[in-house]
């Protein structure tokens, strides 16, 4: 598997040792080197790449702001000689964040982890492709790490703006990643779980207790939204 793609920083030097870097993977196609965020966006509008290497203190168009106007699928590692930018970068669903100076081996390791996502990323669409094989896990990132979780263990999970919370059976602390209701269902197999509120998904094969329009765990009573009632009576209907 080839991953394309660019580095933005309006440091010419720090472009250059990062290219450098990328010749010595393998599994990298460098597609663009771009001083600013504006060429950046046009260079990728007519060659889009996967992956991104972006510096975060930039003039004009910083690098968040930059972050916001990529296409979904393509990936950022943003770069900064500024640690505080940690917290944003992650809130920008970054895949990684280096530190500058940056070395070869961090560049490396951030590079790994991108290829573990992409290969994630591959198998998923296969799996949905073939349509007669469902995936037995998902991986979510969390703190910078990508979390295998079986689907076997999911319980529950609950939305929460841009973030949602990942309830199982082997953790007493749910599983907090950065994504949206909508992409986290598109990850689970609608034959084992399935939405019961704009703010919760549920695997049916969890379902106990159902008291007042609300699916029991426990303490926890989750709500049936009046949008969701009819699909899932058809369930309840169904068993």
């Amino acid at each position: 598997m080839t991953i394309k793609c660019a580095i933005v920083d309006d440091e010419p030097l720090a472009v250059e040792l990062l290219a450098s870097y990328v010749e010595k993977i393998p599994f990298l196609e460098l597609c663009g080197k771009y001083n600013n965020a504006t060429d950046a966006l046009h260079g990728m509008g007519k060659d889009p790449v996967d992956l991104l290497f972006l510096d975060i203190q930039m003039p004009e168009l910083n690098g968040l702001e930059m972050s916001r106007m990529i296409p979904e699928n393509t990936r950022v590692v943003f770069t900064t000689a500024f640690d505080q930018y940690a917290v944003d970068g992650f809130r920008a669903n970054a895949l990684d964040y280096l530190l500058k100076p940056i070395s070869y081996a961090d560049f490396m390791e951030a590079c790994n982890r991108a290829m573990q996502w992409f290969q994630l990323v591959q198998h998923n669409d296969q799996a949905v492709a073939r349509g007669s094989e469902e995936p037995t896990s998902i991986f979510v990132k969390s703190e910078y790490k990508l979390l295998q979780i079986n689907l076997d263990d999911i319980r529950y999970i609950e939305g929460l703006k841009d973030y949602v919370k990942i309830y199982t059976e082997q953790s007493p602390h749910p599983i907090l990643s950065l994504m949206n209701m909508k992409a986290i269902e598109q990850m689970l197999p609608s034959s084992r779980f399935i939405r019961v509120h704009r703010s919760f998904i549920v695997q049916k094969s969890k379902i106990r207790e159902i008291e007042r329009n609300r699916i029991v765990f426990g303490e926890v009573y989750i709500p049936i939204g009046d949008s969701y009632k009819q699909a899932f009576q058809d369930f309840v209907n169904s068993k």
